[in-house]
């Protein structure tokens, strides 16, 4: 192994690319099929259309080895439960009576049948369909989806490389399938797996894989030698069987650790590794372990989920540090793009100075076909490209957009009293339900009503100034009155205004604070067809007036229950934004707890007693190793009590999270010191109230029971059995009744019904609990 043979035979290639196309065409092709008005065969057309694009762009850009199989209709977890046959039994007939509809019921449910659950993909804001597996689960290969997919992209003449999931970490997000005995471990079933991989494999390499990524991020995980063991048992069986590709085992997101001597050691022809942010100790690592010899590096030394420029001369240092690691050095992102837009070059509307500072997917792949032809070639060939870059990253670094003085000196003027209400939980609760007068088991929802065509209309109207702004604001009006009604009439005790106004819960708030650049085009998956555009976190942030305050009071106007006051809170505008990484998070969190602190304020001034901050990034966003984690939470918690602690004690805080596993967060939770939280339940069937109750959480609990992402209405009965299945782990006294997540992507008529049942459902249970006066 010689750093020069290394150096010349560099490559460039990424692991996964955004699937949406440049005008959202596989979402508006899905959701058309959803909806009878696009049939299968143009769903596929229009799919593989997708996939001819990506990889013609790749090649153009000068990509060597494009990636296959990470395309998916909605999630490549779920496709990883294809592939292996782990079709949960409910799901079975649906599956081979069609394939396709089956997935989709796997994905989103049906009215009779309950999807999968679904979370958070390690600390992302992508969700993938957690795997049901139990000790009766029997896999079966079909390599139809990838062999088809590696097929196409040879027909174009690309060299391409079929990505999977790995096995250790399909096992390791798997659950125990409902029924099954608690205790069950997923990864017991490995030794049942290993074969099924082992026929995928082949059956690629039949098709022409020289290459195929099997993707291990769950071992960047603290993991215990079980499973470090598990894994060199699955990459010893893997490398050593006798017909197979080349294998490239991949980790990203966080430092392989432990697992990493497992993996060098094992019998595969190469490493991907992420050499960005967290992951950066992987070079030290990978040093201490002798690299890699007689190996294939892939080193991720650009970002692919942020959207700043890479710094390329730091990042032509770490690859002439990995020349001496590995036989061969690739150059990639860190991970796939899929957590990144498409293409930067779309935004007309940010200052083309600023601009200069932002890399989407495209932008990335360039940078990384870049990096390669300086390694290759010497830094002479890319001269250009590194004048330009010190260029852009100096311009960033001096503006005055990154540095407020007052903002910097407010934030260094909190004390720890600013971060505490004024009376403990007990006292504030009995202050709370003298003025609220609400009754057991209140009703409530968690922010947002179903976002109508109209109201898109509406927006796109005034923006192309089709419509005036009064216009504009008659309409948002009505809608908030005909909330309102429906909410008082549906006989729900704490009510919202619908957030009609709001295009998004955290981009509505980046567009009325400083230091925030929103985006058009800046599309980024996090479900199946649903998709955001994460602000960009460009500087310092302050809030120069009121966000929410006129909205909130016009709808409180109209009622004499309480309408909470919702807001965004401090850790989700970082966590769902593209945030700056110039400077510690926890510097930028405060700066936009402040400002929503002030917000806060004008609200209760406003007379709102109830206000929601939510938090549903809290748990997305805790780092990947244990060590890093006390750190995190500390300014994570002090973040949202600086936001919410200036209210008067029977003023009643609320916060909500979903879709992510809270068990690692427990004393965080209690640590925000708010009144009330809502989480999701319904899918993972009331565990956030069990793992609650178990940690001794003295607060009140709003477990949700209607699954908001599955267009199943819940009938009475089911919500009345989710919400005894609560009242088991959360007293009466302190248990709410609401949805799992906001309702902005449902329709009005699942809506009214899913209401009016979740409604019926606590009259139910609260006319059969003991009189709490006798």
């Amino acid at each position: 192994m010689t750093s020069t043979s290394a150096a010349a035979t560099a490559r460039a290639t990424v692991h996964g690319y955004p699937r949406q196309g440049p005008n959202r065409e596989l979402k508006k092709a899905i959701e058309g099929y959803w909806q009878g008005r696009v049939g299968a065969d143009a769903l596929r057309a229009t799919a593989a259309e997708l996939r001819r694009d990506t990889w013609r762009q790749l090649v153009g850009a000068g990509v060597h080895e494009v990636p296959t199989g990470d395309f998916s209709y909605y999630d490549h977890v779920l496709d990883t439960s294809v592939m292996v046959g782990a079709v949960p039994a409910r799901h079975r007939d649906a599956v081979a009576a069609d394939p396709l509809d089956g997935y989709f019921a796997m994905a989103r449910g049906t009215q009779d049948v309950a999807p999968l659950e679904m979370t958070k993909w390690f600390d992302t804001n992508y969700h993938y369909l957690v795997p049901e597996l139990g000790p009766d689960t029997v896999f079966a290969a079909d390599s139809a989806k990838q062999v088809g997919e590696l097929t196409e992209a040879l027909a174009l003449g690309a060299a391409a490389r079929p990505v999977l999931v790995g096995p250790v970490t399909y096992l390791l997000l798997a659950k125990p399938a409902p029924g099954v005995a608690a205790g069950f471990d997923p990864l017991t079933l490995l030794d049942r797996l290993l074969p099924v991989y082992a026929e995928v494999l082949a059956d690629l390499r039949a098709a022409g894989a020289d290459w195929v990524q099997l993707d291990e991020p769950a071992l960047v995980q603290d993991r215990s030698p079980a499973v470090l063991n598990a894994a060199a048992r699955a990459y010893r069986d893997l490398g050593t069987l006798p017909d197979r590709p080349r294998l490239l085992v991949a980790s990203y997101f966080d430092r392989l650790g432990e697992a990493l001597p497992v993996l060098a050691k094992a019998p595969v022809e190469g490493l991907a590794l992420d050499f960005t942010g967290a992951a950066a100790g992987n070079l030290g690592d990978l040093a201490a372990v002798g690299g890699l010899p007689g190996k294939r590096l892939v080193a991720g030394v650009v970002d692919g989920r942020n959207v700043w420029i890479n710094p390329l001369e730091k990042s032509l240092a770490t690859l002439g540090t990995l020349l001496g690691l590995a036989d061969r050095v690739d150059v990639a992102s860190s991970c796939s793009l899929l957590h990144v837009p498409l293409d930067a070059a779309a935004e007309r509307d940010i200052d083309p100075q600023i601009a200069r500072w932002l890399a989407f997917a495209r932008q990335k792949t360039t940078e990384i076909v870049t990096l390669a032809r300086g390694l290759a070639q010497g830094t002479g060939a890319i001269a250009a490209e590194l004048a330009a870059n010190r260029a852009d990253l100096a311009s960033r670094a001096g503006s005055a957009l990154t540095h407020d003085p007052a903002v910097r000196a407010r934030a260094a003027a909190v004390t720890d009293a600013d971060g505490r209400r004024s009376q403990p939980y007990a006292e504030r609760a009995t202050a709370q339900r003298a003025h609220l007068g609400l009754p057991l088991l209140p009703t409530t929802t968690i922010g947002s009503f179903p976002q109508t065509a109209e109201l898109r209309t509406a927006r796109a109207d005034l923006r192309a100034g089709r419509i005036d702004a009064a216009g504009y604001e008659e309409r948002i009006a009505a809608e908030i009155r005909e909330v309102l009604a429906f909410q008082e009439k549906a006989g729900i005790d704490v009510l919202v205004h619908g957030e009609p106004e709001r295009n998004d819960m955290v981009q509505y708030f980046a567009e009325r604070l400083t230091g925030y650049l929103a985006t058009r085009h800046g599309w980024v998956q996090s479900y199946g067809t649903r998709y955001v555009r994460p602000p960009v976190l460009a500087g310092d942030v302050s809030r120069p007036e009121p966000m929410t305050v006129r909205w909130t009071a016009y709808a409180q106007s109209l009622t004499d229950r309480p309408v909470k006051g919702m807001l965004t809170g401090p850790v989700t505008m970082l966590a769902w934004s593209f945030v700056r990484d110039d400077q510690p998070r926890a510097e930028t969190a405060r700066q936009v707890a402040l400002a929503l602190r002030d917000e806060v304020g004008d609200l209760e001034a406003a007379g709102s007693s109830v206000i929601q901050v939510d938090e549903p990034a809290l748990r997305e966003t805790l780092p990947l190793r244990t060590a890093a984690r006390a750190e995190y939470l500390a300014w994570a918690t002090e973040a949202f009590r600086l936001t919410t602690a200036g209210v008067r004690p029977d003023t009643q805080i609320h916060t909500h999270m979903c879709y992510a596993e809270f068990g690692d967060i427990l004393a965080a939770i209690d640590d925000l010191d708010a009144d009330v939280i809502s989480l999701e339940a319904a899918r993972s069937h009331m565990q956030a109230a069990a793992e609650l109750a178990t940690a001794g959480y003295p607060r009140e609990v709003g477990p949700g029971v209607y699954d908001i992402h599955s267009p199943r209405v819940p009938d009475v009965t089911e919500a009345t059995d989710l919400l005894r299945k609560g009242l088991d782990a959360i007293p009466a006294e302190r248990l709410w009744v609401n949805p799992d997540c906001g309702l902005k992507t449902r329709g009005w008529p699942e809506v009214r019904a899913a209401l009016r049942n979740l409604v019926a459902a606590a009259h139910e249970v609260r006319a059969s609990l003991p009189d709490p006066a006798s």
